[in-house]
């Protein structure tokens, strides 16, 4: 509203478009039942305007809060705030607002406290990253409450319009052969827990991507980790121990790998020279550490972004550009090098 202090409304909304109020309320809430014409046209007042809906109308309207909650359960705090950064991304301009909520996936109260949580808060949407996401009893109780979500996994484990794949094998098997081929046949490998099926499928992809350049894990060189720091370093102190140790270790997430990093410095090996280091994820650390970390690229800011446009409508988009599927990508820096 040019020339006037007044916050825009829905009714200036609908006298500038032509078009009733309830016609507007449908291009926001992105009903199907709307001309594609009268939709742009509504849209392009809106961001003219600079109209946004009142969460708390909308909400009593609705019976529902515009809230949209993140709960996560993830010993790598960056992920979540990458995942958190990314929806925050797409709700801008929605009038959604974000509830972010941890938990112990372990506990025996969880569905009991998920239930009085989403209840209470009247919640419009969940998002599920892993390893929550894998939690098939937490995606029924959504079901039953009525209450959209988006599982954010490495594998399919949903309808499509309720998951986003970030396919972890793929990204896994692309480090297994760039090791190889650097001609690394002692290569060892630290996992997350075997109860996060992002450890399991990346250590799928690896050993398949080995057996690609006809190479197999030795099981002495396997070894299983935290997806913390502190479990890096532990692992590695082993692993450097031995009399016949690894030229190159892969982590199955950056967290291990910067514990690899300590602990190779504290035996007095040098990374590439003495031996190389491949992480997963991508975290800001693996730019920030030297020699800067080889890693598997997750885009976690865009998987919450993506994750939010599947989730949130939002008129200030024209339509979300979903796109349900991630692919992983290798980033090669330099604590990688040819076998010594």
């Amino acid at each position: 509203m040019e020339g006037s202090s007044r916050r825009p409304t829905i009714n200036d909304v609908a006298r500038m478009a032509g078009v009733s109020k309830k016609t507007v309320s449908r291009v926001i809430n992105e009903s199907p039942f709307v001309k594609e014409d009268t939709r742009k046209a509504v849209q392009s007042i809106i961001r003219e305007t600079g109209y946004a809906p009142d969460p708390q109308a909308r909400g009593l309207a609705f019976r529902r809060s515009f809230l949209v909650g993140l709960i996560y359960d993830n010993p790598n705090p960056q992920h979540t705030v990458s995942h958190q950064q990314g929806l925050l991304d797409a709700m801008a301009g929605s009038g959604f607002e974000l509830v972010v909520r941890p938990v112990d996936r372990t506990s025996p109260r969880l569905l009991d406290e998920m239930r009085v949580f989403i209840e209470r808060q009247k919640l419009f949407g969940v998002v599920l990253p892993s390893p929550v996401s894998e939690d098939e009893r937490l995606a029924a109780l959504l079901q039953d409450l009525d209450v959209r979500y988006v599982r954010i996994g490495s594998v399919a484990l949903d309808e499509p319009g309720r998951m986003l794949v970030s396919h972890d094998g793929k990204g896994a098997a692309e480090a297994a052969r760039h090791l190889a081929d650097l001609g690394h046949t002692r290569i060892a490998l630290i996992t997350g827990p075997a109860s996060f099926r992002s450890s399991v499928e990346r250590r799928k992809g690896f050993e398949a991507g080995l057996a690609e350049r006809g190479l197999n894990l030795d099981p002495a060189l396997i070894k299983v980790g935290a997806y913390t720091y502190e479990s890096g370093v532990n692992e590695a102190q082993d692993l450097f121990a031995l009399e016949a140790r690894p030229t190159a270790v892969f982590c199955l997430n950056d967290e291990m790998a910067t514990g690899v990093y300590t602990a190779a410095r504290e035996r007095g090996l040098r990374i590439p020279e003495d031996v190389s280091v491949v992480g997963f994820d991508d975290s800001p650390i693996a730019r920030r550490l030297w020699p800067p970390m080889t890693s598997v690229r997750l885009p976690l800011r865009d998987m919450g972004r993506i994750a939010g446009e599947m989730l949130v409508p939002n008129p200030l988009r024209d339509k979300p550009k979903v796109q349900p599927d991630i692919q992983p990508e290798l980033i090669i820096r330099t604590s990688t090098a040819k076998a010594g």
